[in-house]
């Protein structure tokens, strides 16, 4: 999410079925931030798993440790409330979405089965560190702070958005704009961040400042901003566009997007893991089926071809 999942700003879930009714209210997203995520299937197609399948690559699975490739299975964290990138499908237990995709894909690749938990945003990070989970992928944004905690892969960019209910008279163009609104976002996340550090520099320039509501999860945040307890919404730029898109008009998209910036594969420091989930997603972006999955999701517009381990711009 850390601010903004990720993301200067993750990723997080929409629950479908019955949820996707509550969805299209409740849109979702988690701290994180990046260019829009336009083109890909349509939203009704974004409610299922893209069942794109990988296959093992010897050359991936030699590079992952001894104890985890013994055990056969990793656990990896996603807080389900960032639609499309984490959510909940219509069971209300099982989570899907780009991450969730692309974290059964990666574990193929390297012999593996993913185990994909729900987890807040912000319990991920510690709970990596302590052996809880394997891998986050929660749209992350890779950050020099987060760096200090966990390791990082990155596997996309983006940047942060801003929402509001359609209908008012709200105007905000940058983060300067924020002055005198009350916002709401995802605790943890970098878009938490960034709204309280303008509410600083509004009060410093003799402005009013920026009431920051911070929720749980991003589908909190949504319904904040849908009863009108809160007037802007900030997330991921993929997010916010699928939470727009998903509120039958309810919500519209404003200003610009700002701080573009690599997601990343959180990974426990020390845990020898980095080599082969860079090995993996190098793997999946040269077969193909790291963009066919980013497509099923309609978030291609971030899709990067050069992964690195820790590849923080910030």
């Amino acid at each position: 999410m850390d601010s903004s999942r990720a993301r200067p700003q993750r990723s997080r879930a929409l629950a479908l079925g019955v949820a996707l009714a509550v969805a299209a209210l409740i849109l979702a997203a988690c701290g994180s931030s990046s260019a829009g995520a336009g083109g890909g299937s349509s939203p009704a197609a974004q409610n299922s798993p893209a069942e794109i399948t990988a296959t093992k690559d010897a050359s991936v699975a030699a590079l992952v440790p001894p104890a985890i490739g013994q055990k056969g299975t990793i656990t990896v964290a996603a807080d389900a409330s960032y639609a499309p990138n984490e959510f909940f499908a219509a069971d209300g237990t099982t989570v899907i979405g780009m991450d969730a995709d692309l974290a059964h894909a990666l574990a193929e690749t390297m012999g593996l089965t993913a185990n994909v938990v729900n987890a807040s945003f912000d319990t991920i990070i510690p709970g990596l560190a302590s052996g809880k989970y394997d891998l986050g992928m929660s749209s992350f944004t890779d950050t020099k702070a987060r760096e200090k905690q966990v390791d990082f892969v990155t596997y996309f960019s983006a940047g942060t958005s801003f929402f509001i209910k359609s209908g008012t008279d709200v105007k905000v163009n940058t983060l300067a704009d924020l002055c005198g609104l009350t916002v709401g976002v995802e605790k943890g996340t970098t878009q938490l961040a960034d709204a309280t550090a303008q509410n600083t520099k509004c009060t410093a320039e003799g402005k009013p400042g920026v009431n920051v509501q911070a929720f749980p999860d991003q589908n909190s945040a949504n319904l904040a901003l849908s009863s009108g307890r809160v007037q802007v919404g900030m997330a991921d730029s993929p997010v916010a566009d699928y939470q727009v898109a998903q509120s039958n008009g309810q919500f519209q998209l404003v200003g610009q997007t700002y701080g573009t910036a690599p997601y990343g594969i959180a990974i426990p420091k020390n845990s020898g893991m980095d080599q082969a989930v860079l090995a993996g997603m190098k793997a999946l972006i040269a077969n193909g089926v790291y963009k066919q999955i980013l497509t099923h999701w309609g978030v291609e517009s971030g899709a990067i071809d050069n992964p690195v381990i820790n590849g923080a711009v910030s």
